[in-house]
């Protein structure tokens, strides 16, 4: 199976922290270029991200969608915070994830691999369900591992957390 933006939604959430993090914003992103093969059979994933097709999705506010709270000169000025300094995608144009092993326990999948990230290798655990007719798949990423400081501003008084989640589903047909 091949999942893409057509059958497929990635996000990735990111979380404030700080002494003036009233003054910033939980974001919802959404990649908007990737690929993610799936062989059922022996449980292999490769997924591919283009690390420049991060967009915002919008804000969200104690957990729930706040659209209407950043503006699209915002929104663009994040994405390309992300893409240039965060990503650095430039210079990592692609994130990939391939699995090396998967074990069942409790109705879930632990889908364990390497995750290349900003010029860096490191073992991921990703966990997947499968529900409604999708797949759903979620993994934290600790971004220092990846070599990758964690977005502050205002001398550190408003910065995101160092893990960031990652949510794909995949719609199956």
């Amino acid at each position: 199976m091949r999942f893409d933006p057509v059958s497929a939604e990635c996000l990735v959430l990111t979380f404030k922290e700080g002494l003036l993090s009233a003054m910033g914003h939980d974001l919802k992103i959404r990649v908007t270029r990737f690929t993610v093969d799936v062989d059922e059979e022996q449980w292999r994933v490769d997924g591919r991200f283009d690390a420049a097709s991060l967009r915002v999705v919008c804000a969200v506010r104690d957990g729930v969608d706040a659209h209407g709270e950043l503006g699209g000169t915002d929104k663009r000025r994040i994405e390309e915070t992300i893409i240039r300094d965060v990503l650095q995608a430039e210079r990592y144009p692609e994130i990939r994830f391939v699995s090396t092993s998967a074990s069942a326990r409790a109705g879930e999948l632990a889908i364990k691999g390497i995750l290349a990230l900003h010029g860096r290798a490191r073992e991921l655990v990703v966990e997947a369900r499968r529900e409604d007719g999708a797949w759903n798949a979620v993994a934290c990423v600790h971004q220092p591992d990846f070599g990758i400081r964690p977005y502050s501003a205002m001398l550190g008084t408003i910065r995101l957390q160092p893990d960031v989640t990652v949510r794909i589903v995949a719609r199956l047909t």
